[in-house]
């Protein structure tokens, strides 16, 4: 296969959701590279692929990026995944991507599984448009301030949070953006514990302390 860097998307949680493609670009690119080992070799091992793996996360990737550059440039292929999803997003690597270009690589994506398609899908919302906003800050004054400039967006807005901070989000959305503004809860996608919980921000708040929720998540407000 010819020397490129291939941004390989991977899936969220379901090993089933990966593209024909994506797992021949595994198996036949010279080495991958990856967010934490741990997740790309459970991976890897999933679809009986064996293959050199690199490390490039938010604490290697200035002194990683310029090595990888170096292999590629010598004639290798290298796929780029991330631990879940689409690389990238959210996620490290945009420092290799940008070398890449500059050193005349070619980025070829290898597009898969979204979550935040996936959500917007299953929502049962109107989504024609809608206004990815992605990760609040963890910062409770900026936090406010996110939300409140969101309450002027008269739109479909999709949200995004780490598990531990999904019902102080809902419990905010309540608080700075109105209970009765519609929302839905797209939890724990293409898991076994997948579900969609649909309603106002109060009564969705209400379920998430009542079932203790704590997972992966899409958070869509239908902000009117």
């Amino acid at each position: 296969m010819k020397s490129a860097l291939y941004i390989v998307s991977t899936p969220i949680g379901n090993y089933e959701d990966i593209t024909l493609r994506a797992l021949r670009v595994l198996r036949e690119c010279d080495f991958v590279i990856c967010e934490e080992y741990k997740e790309a070799r459970r991976l890897l091992s999933h679809h009986k692929i064996e293959k050199e793996l690199f490390s490039l996360n938010e604490h290697n990737e200035n002194e990683g990026a310029d090595e990888l550059i170096i292999k590629i440039k010598a004639s290798e292929s290298a796929a780029l995944i991330s631990d879940c999803g689409t690389p990238l997003f959210s996620d490290p690597g945009h420092l290799l991507v940008d070398m890449a270009i500059q050193n005349k690589i070619d980025v070829i994506p290898v597009p898969g599984t979204s979550s935040i398609l996936a959500a917007l899908v299953g929502s049962g919302l109107d989504f024609e448009k809608f206004y990815y906003y992605g990760w609040l800050s963890p910062k409770k004054d900026i936090r406010r301030k996110q939300l409140l400039d969101l309450r002027k967006r008269k739109e479909t807005i999709v949200l995004m949070d780490t598990p531990y901070r999904l019902r102080t989000l809902l419990e905010d959305v309540v608080k700075l953006m109105g209970e009765k503004t519609p929302v839905v809860l797209a939890y724990e996608l293409t898991k076994e514990r997948e579900k969609f919980y649909r309603g106002t921000a109060l009564s969705v708040f209400n379920q998430a302390e009542k079932e203790n929720l704590k997972g992966e998540f899409v958070l869509i407000v239908k902000n009117e």
